[in-house]
């Protein structure tokens, strides 16, 4: 191979190796379209497909249970002043009642103010 290839963009492995038209690292599984590198811009969407952005007002759209207590957020709670983050759970937030915590954002839906 002439061609050096780029170190993946998740781990910064130099041991990518291309399978048909995608990129692949061995070390984390990750794989990527040569030409979509550089595109960090990622859009959160709600369970409804709007887009979320940070500091934006959401609502819970099911009963969700804390893990590791007792409690659990209701449908219907209000979440104010979101954050957008990396991550399986890309919402971090203060749940009233509950506390700080991270949300996914397939749980919740988007409030016009």
């Amino acid at each position: 191979m002439t061609d050096t290839l780029p170190p993946c963009p998740e781990c910064s492995s130099i041991y990518t190796y291309q399978v048909d038209a995608l990129l692949t690292c061995p070390e984390c599984g990750h794989e990527w379209s040569p030409g979509a590198e550089a595109d960090d811009f990622v859009v959160v969407r709600d369970s409804v497909g709007n887009v979320l952005a940070d500091g934006d007002t959401v609502t819970v759209i099911k009963d969700l249970k804390v893990k590791g207590s007792s409690s659990s957020i209701k449908v219907g709670t209000k979440v104010r002043g979101i954050r957008l983050v990396d991550g399986d759970h890309d919402i971090d937030c203060k749940v009233p009642g509950i506390g700080q915590m991270g949300l996914k954002s397939q749980f919740v839906k988007k409030v016009s103010e």
